[in-house]
């Protein structure tokens, strides 16, 4: 089985469904599972070097006491995962071009899951600006890259095409919100769905590769 999940690295409900997946996959582990993390940008006009979370949190909500609603619920959910997310410590919103740019780059090197934990944990957890090189050589680093080569890295532009076209292709096929977990390349779940949600696309996708195996030993 294969899950491609959509993400952005400023998505708190990313890391809640990242979460969940760990949680049911604890439950009911699935051999041979890839996992893949693609790329969507919430904010794919965010300007390159971000923007005061401030002014962002106006723009997008309106109102501090619209934001403080939508916030407070979600670091509830994350608490229910062992997630203390610490928004209030969040100074700056990224542009995540470049964090996206790593992921694509642990994938390659094999520690794609790992970094893209610790990129969740520096930005949520620690408030860190994730946009920084520093901030991002440090969590290629945590999640088992070596530091030189993701300095090096960051200072070119290997990958930008291809995390971008990825970003306007999920848009394409009508993802406009994260996460996105696709089983197989065939069944979408859209959102951060509890792990008995996640167990019935494992059945799905079980099922249909049953099927599909079973029709090409009848041929």
């Amino acid at each position: 089985m294969r899950i491609d999940i959509f993400s952005d690295t400023i998505c708190p409900w990313c890391f809640i469904g990242k979460r969940r997946l760990e949680r049911a996959l604890a439950a009911r582990p699935q051999p041979g599972l890839t996992v893949n993390w693609r790329t969507f940008q919430l904010n794919p006009d965010m300007p390159k070097d971000g923007m005061d979370r401030r002014v962002y949190l106006e723009i997008k909500f309106g109102t501090p006491r619209n934001a403080a609603t939508i916030y407070d619920r979600i670091s509830a959910a994350g608490a229910e995962e062992g997630i203390e997310f610490a928004f209030s410590t969040i100074k700056r919103t990224p542009n995540t071009i470049q964090s996206h740019r790593l992921i694509r780059l642990a994938g390659v090197e094999g520690q794609q899951d790992a970094v893209v934990e610790a990129l969740f944990r520096a930005y949520f957890l620690r408030g860190e600006d994730i946009g920084d090189p520093q901030i991002l050589t440090a969590a290629g680093a945590e999640g088992g890259l070596d530091a030189d080569l993701v300095t090096a890295f960051l200072r070119g532009d290997a990958f930008r095409e291809e995390v971008e076209a990825e970003d306007e292709q999920a848009r394409r096929a009508g993802i406009n919100g994260v996460p996105c977990f696709i089983f197989d390349g065939k069944f979408a779940l859209p959102g951060a769905q509890p792990p008995e949600v996640i167990w019935q696309m494992f059945d799905t996708a079980a099922k249909e590769a049953e099927t599909l195996k079973a029709s090409s030993l009848n041929v």
